[in-house]
């Protein structure tokens, strides 16, 4: 697949302003790059403090809400928190809940079945909390869109307060109060915190208000670090502050249930990665096969035995994650080969049997192998349910609308959306879909690789790419570093894995030589000889094999010289 490399104009001036700091060359074009150029700036992103988080009262409602959860708290009521089955949900619930039974209140919780109920507040949930004669619901991760539920609520004499970090529509919901910095009339900086964030400024909120040490809060970093990586959220501005510092936390951790799932995802080092590939895929699994409160209940409970068999159930429902994941996956690539839905220019694909809980991580996977907008469908009787991931430049989510009059409901942004179609309906919207994609000329949009620095590999050593960990966490709008390498010549190549990677070993005419990996790229191994010239755009990393470091790079393109 061609893809478009862009290097970064370099900005001399700033680049050596920094460079006097101490700061070496590399990752002072880094931090220009990323447009971080004032003292404090810098300050912040790499060494962010406790004082570095803005006022919560900034928020919307902020005030409202808290005054509401004191009084909950002075007259003992009954309150519930209303949350969700991923992971951001999950350390939500968890970080209020624990927080406020610190408080004195008795908080129970509800967390809707993925496959039975759907995502967000239901009618039928919200009236089996009213029975139950609750005083105070406190949503979490959803809530801002639920404004016939919160309004049935209201009907049924349960009072809501909202805590949501999804865009709002025209309307928000008539309730005590609605937190999120996504408001319209919100005046709070950092508009992208994660559901967990928002919980964690609500903390925030009481504890100053009660006069209450900071270390009451800040000791739930660590869980709020989980929910903000997990959710993707952009890690940037207060977010990197959170997570920074959770990260710290993370290595200590007092929670056992974070510690044991820590301990059996296999990882040598906690960092994001370490979240995003070994804690996030445990407990999102949990919500996938429908097991929501067993996630929940590891973090809670304060019995290593029982945190002990939940940790064994999430590695187990991961599993049977990962084999239904594989099969549907299989099914769906033979369905694209036999249809030729690859030529297409948006690909939909339809099943039945599907597991309604991976079908989005299948259609990622679709999309980010074949570079194309996906959506699988699974058929059930007379409608069908799905998922599809977008790519950059094509907006799923504004297509879908487009096509409203094709579907039954649908939501999601513009790079990811859940959907329902009823089955009379399916080739219509198929048609209609291709036509958007078609005129939209998606085969015109090539990958973009933003590369950082073109750099000679006699001019770089451990010290330099150990520096570059200051540039940690990574993830959203603070992507890994990517270096372009020229007119290096080929001194080994060979496949690994049954013919799934590249390896290489690369040099200049004179000099070092640098080992290099192409995951995913075993292909290329044929298009390639030794002693070929080639440009290559990868990231840099010290890698440890047999006690040994060695420096290497992690291929992301390659294309012969010029």
């Amino acid at each position: 697949m061609n893809k478009k490399w862009e290097l970064y104009k370099a900005d001399e001036q700033k680049i050596k302003k920094i460079e006097e700091k101490g700061i070496n060359k590399l990752l002072a074009t880094i931090l220009v790059n990323r447009g971080i150029i004032e003292e404090e700036q810098i300050r912040v992103f790499l060494n962010p403090t406790r004082a570095d988080f803005y006022n919560p009262y900034l928020m919307p409602d902020m005030e409202k809400a808290v005054e509401r959860i004191i009084q909950a708290i002075d007259k003992k009521q009954k309150v519930i928190i209303y949350g969700d089955y991923d992971v951001d949900g999950i350390t939500s619930v968890t970080v209020l809940k624990s927080y406020l039974e610190e408080r004195g209140l008795n908080v129970d919780y509800y967390i809707p079945n993925r496959l039975e109920e759907g995502y967000g507040l239901n009618k039928t949930a919200v009236e089996r909390i009213a029975k139950q004669n609750y005083n105070l619901m406190i949503t979490v991760d959803c809530g801002i869109s639920a404004i016939e539920e919160v309004k049935y609520a209201k009907e049924l004499g349960l009072e809501v307060i909202v805590t949501d970090h999804h865009e709002t529509g025209e309307e928000i919901p008539n309730a005590i109060a609605v937190v999120d910095a996504k408001r319209k009339d919100n005046q709070y900086p950092c508009r992208n915190l994660a559901g967990v964030g928002v919980v964690f400024k609500l903390i925030q909120a009481i504890s100053k208000k009660l006069n209450i040490d900071e270390k009451e809060h800040l000791k739930y970093l660590d869980i709020v670090c989980i929910g903000t990586i997990s959710d993707i959220v952009p890690l940037v501005d207060e977010n990197r502050v959170i997570v920074k510092l959770g990260l710290k936390l993370l290595q200590q951790t007092h929670n056992i249930g974070l510690r044991t799932i820590l301990a059996i995802s296999g990882y040598n080092k906690i960092d994001s990665s370490t979240i995003s590939f070994g804690v996030a895929p445990r407990i999102n699994a949990c919500g996938r096969m429908g097991h929501q409160e067993e996630a929940l209940k590891l973090f809670l409970s304060k019995d290593i035995n029982e945190v002990n068999k939940l940790a064994q159930s999430l590695n187990e429902y991961n599993k049977q994650r990962q084999e239904k994941e594989k099969n549907i996956f299989l099914e769906a690539i033979q369905k694209i080969e036999e249809n030729e839905l690859d030529k297409k220019s948006i690909m939909i694909i339809d099943g039945e049997g599907w597991h309604h809980g991976v079908i989005g991580i299948v259609s990622s996977k679709i999309t980010e192998m074949y570079f194309k907008p996906s959506i699988l469908l699974c058929f059930e009787g007379e409608e069908a349910k799905g998922s599809g991931r977008s790519i950059p430049g094509f907006d799923l989510h504004d297509a879908l609308q487009t096509c409203s009059n094709n579907l039954y409901k649908f939501g999601g942004h513009s790079m990811a959306v859940g959907l329902t179609v009823k089955k009379e309906q399916f080739e219509s919207l198929k048609q209609q879909l291709e036509e958007i994609a078609q005129e939209q000329k998606i085969d015109k949009i090539v990958p973009i690789l933003k590369v950082d620095a073109q750099i000679d590999i006699n001019e770089i050593n451990k010290d330099i790419v150990e520096s570059l960990k200051e540039m940690e966490p990574f993830g959203e709008e603070n992507k890994t570093p990517l270096f372009v390498f020229k007119n290096l010549k080929i001194d080994s190549i060979r496949a690994l894995s049954e013919g799934k990677h590249i390896k290489l070993t690369l040099k200049k005419d004179v000099g070092n030589i640098i080992g290099a990996i192409g995951f995913n790229m075993g292909s290329l191994v044929n298009d390639y000889c030794i002693g070929d010239k080639v440009d290559i755009v990868g990231t840099l990393e010290i890698n440890t094999y047999n006690g040994e470091e060695n420096l290497q790079i992690v291929l992301k393109d390659i294309m012969k010289s010029i």
